[in-house]
């Protein structure tokens, strides 16, 4: 759903202001970029030390800056005032500054915010967790399905979104996928299926369910349209790239080793991340697209950007090059 679609979702919903935390994150400045493209007022707690072309594009944008932090109470009390909703997509494990924990971004800096919202009278909190099926135990799950709970008993209006692993990120090298030099990690045997999301198509859940009754008090698990093995994926890329891509395997039995001699949170984390990952995690989307007609980025979407249209124009005269049969 895009343009004027989305905003006719949203036409029954008065403009009032929109808080987002994490606005500086793709995943948020997506937020505000589509909330205030549709006419929404819209205010981003950002930090001192955020990024300065992010708070550019932001102010560019014609969103609110307000400066605070997760661990100071008294900057989100100023930054909930007149506030109806709130939308909280931050998270240590996505993306961090110097002095980030889990605990103090995911734990005690989200119930924090829950707290502040429900003094300041906001009405609805919009809170992007993970993945129903991601059960395996580490801080990020204790903080995540902690807030969670705490939502549900607040009396705020509440929506959670529990979307699957992001293709923008477990489909970069920063976790091994790194298709430029053309070697990629497997996680586990590759075969087990997941509904890999794009982080854009959040911020469409995420901006239609403002002022949205029929997203009152749900919680809505979020995939992509298509659920598609590590190999598939790997099959996809190197399809498009005109050349395969080369492997290399962590054994489910080493992640499952590293995630039980973990002490670290974060590798703790992480570890119960990838092990997941390994195991799959396919997400039926035919309902909640019927609700929420949205058009989902696929795999091949993604591929496509990533690699680059050139790469792509030019990959059948690179497979007839080397002789080989096409895809």
């Amino acid at each position: 759903m895009r343009g004027s679609a989305l905003a006719n979702l949203n036409s029954d919903a008065e403009v009032s202001m929109i808080l987002v935390i994490g606005a500086t994150g793709f995943l948020g400045s997506e937020i505000c970029r589509r909330l205030a493209g549709s006419g929404q007022q819209v205010r981003a707690l950002v930090r001192t030390t955020s990024d300065r072309a992010r708070l550019d594009a932001l102010r560019s944008a014609g969103v609110e800056l307000a400066t605070g932090d997760l661990t100071d109470r008294a900057s989100l009390d100023a930054a909930c005032v007149g506030v109806s909703t709130v939308i909280s997509t931050a998270s240590a494990a996505v993306s961090r500054q110097a002095g980030d924990s889990i605990d103090a971004v995911d734990g005690e800096g989200q119930l924090r915010l829950a707290e502040t919202a429900r003094a300041a009278g906001v009405e609805h909190f919009i809170y992007i967790s993970f993945s129903g099926q991601i059960e395996l135990d580490s801080p990020l799950r204790t903080a995540k399905r902690t807030m969670e709970d705490v939502l549900r008993r607040s009396g705020m209006a509440y929506t959670i979104f529990r979307p699957s692993y992001f293709m923008e990120v477990w489909l970069s090298p920063a976790l091994g996928f790194d298709v430029g030099k053309g070697v990629v990690q497997v996680y586990g045997n590759g075969e087990r299926r997941v509904s890999f999301m794009s982080l854009v198509d959040v911020a469409q859940f995420a901006v239609a369910c403002v002022g949205n009754p029929r997203a009152r008090n749900r919680t809505i698990e979020l995939g992509g349209p298509e659920a598609l093995s590590q190999l598939d994926v790997i099959r996809t890329f190197g399809e498009l790239r005109g050349r395969p891509l080369e492997t290399n395997v962590v054994p489910e039995e080493g992640l499952r080793a590293q995630h039980e001699a973990a002490a670290d949170p974060m590798q703790k984390t992480f570890a119960a991340l990838m092990l997941g990952y390994a195991r799959g995690d396919a997400i039926d989307m035919k309902e909640t697209l019927a609700e929420f007609p949205i058009r989902l980025t696929t795999v091949r979407d993604y591929a496509l950007r990533t690699i680059g249209r050139s790469v792509v124009a030019d990959a059948p005269a690179m497979r007839e090059e080397r002789g080989a049969a096409p895809a």
